[in-house]
């Protein structure tokens, strides 16, 4: 089986809606036209290497587990924390913060990442990042890997993902459409919701196969789904207009 028969995707039903044409059934809907990438950057261009799981219990304490089961689409620890008192705020992003220092640690970039960029790049496509993460973070790794992605929003920005607003942000700053952009992220409940929300196109990254079953997608469905980076090359020339 070749990496593009791997790829499951599912195209929204208003897509098939948006290029119908009475008496014209036989022929094949032109491509949406692909100016933009957004993508996530923890456990999408980076190595996933932070303990979430340990880190929000760190945080939340005996709430965790219920938090947990509250939500389909997993505990948003930065919501929780923003309805906090300032100073036990402080101590939990102390705890975020010791979390994320270890994983910089071990930073390590995703294989197939630079080969994408450099796809991208090849077809003049631009290259923007939106990460929970801090600022720290994001210099650290374009400065490691001798990465650029342009805009490149931290958690600095608010209101951070899963509201659409860092998305629409880059595609303003762009001259895009939201609708010629595609989001890619590993996570259903930040990254796919910020760009179906936005009105963008969006692939999840499941390496692990943690979304294999339908049922993972009741609440938000992406319109690709991969199990690795390189098997977006293929996706993006059969689904996408990329000519320059």
């Amino acid at each position: 089986m070749n990496s593009l028969s791997r790829v499951l995707h599912w195209f929204r039903p208003s897509m098939a809606a948006r290029f119908s044409t009475s008496g014209m059934q036989n022929l094949s809907p032109p491509k949406a036209k692909l100016r933009g990438v957004v993508f996530d950057m923890d456990g999408t261009l980076t190595v996933p290497v932070i303990d979430f799981s340990a880190m929000y219990r760190a945080v939340l304490g005996d709430d965790y587990a219920s938090i947990k089961s509250s939500s389909s689409l997993g505990v948003d620890i930065l919501q929780h924390i923003d309805s906090w008192s300032p100073d036990r705020q402080q101590k939990a992003y102390d705890i975020i913060a010791d979390f994320e220092r270890r994983g910089l640690e071990q930073l390590q970039i995703m294989p197939g990442a630079k080969e994408l960029c450099e796809f991208l790049d090849a077809r003049q496509i631009r290259r923007g990042l939106i990460t929970r993460n801090v600022k720290t973070a994001v210099d650290l790794f374009h400065l490691r890997f001798g990465l650029s992605f342009d805009p490149a929003l931290s958690r600095e920005f608010h209101p951070y993902k899963p509201d659409p607003a860092p998305l629409l942000s880059i595609c303003s700053v762009w001259g895009v459409r939201p609708d010629e952009v595609i989001m890619v992220g590993d996570s259903l409940r930040d990254d796919v919701t910020c760009g179906r929300r936005a009105g963008a196109f969006t692939c999840l990254l499941d390496e692990k196969g943690k979304y294999a079953s339908p049922d993972s997608f009741i609440d938000v469905r992406p319109d690709f789904r991969v199990s690795s980076l390189i098997e977006i090359y293929p996706l993006l020339e059969a689904n996408f207009d990329l000519s320059l």
